[in-house]
């Protein structure tokens, strides 16, 4: 599956990204970003947290019940739910990306398991980001601690 994805570059405008097996894909959701680690055909792997009314693709910040989430693989579109998703490996000048086949490897030895979440110490972006750096990082949350200071 040949899958595209808008990637907004602020300084080179909107130009064509296709993800690669290992690259982190930023979800632009109402009031969030959900982050999700492309695995290959049209596939990822995501930390996401039980809704009320679960469908592929379910996942939020505030549906945290008792600090658990669980690892799924899916397909990209379903994730995306019509949301606009972008390839966003912005630590690749920071930290040096796992290989790929460690990346995806990792990735699929936790589907189906469940971890622990917590809004800013270990979400969406922190998983993914350990997955393909060996180190967590949330941007989202920096920002955040950052505007309440």
């Amino acid at each position: 599956m040949d899958v595209r994805v808008v990637n907004r570059c602020r300084t080179a405008g909107f130009r064509m990204a296709t993800p690669k097996p290992g690259d982190l894909i930023e979800i632009f959701r109402f009031g969030y970003q959900h982050w999700v680690v492309y695995v290959g055909n049209g596939y990822v792997v995501h930390l996401t947290t039980p809704c009320k009314n679960p469908r592929p693709g379910s996942s939020s910040p505030f549906s945290v019940q008792g600090g658990k989430a669980t690892v799924k693989r899916e397909r990209l579109e379903d994730v995306a739910r019509g949301c606009s998703f972008q390839v966003n490996n912005y630590l690749d000048d920071m930290y040096k990306p796992q290989p790929a086949e460690k990346i995806i490897s990792c990735a699929e030895k936790l589907i189906g398991k469940e971890l622990r979440y917590n809004l800013l110490g270990w979400n969406c972006e922190h998983f993914v980001t350990h997955l393909r750096y060996g180190k967590s990082h949330s941007e989202q949350v920096e920002l955040l601690i950052m505007g309440t200071e």
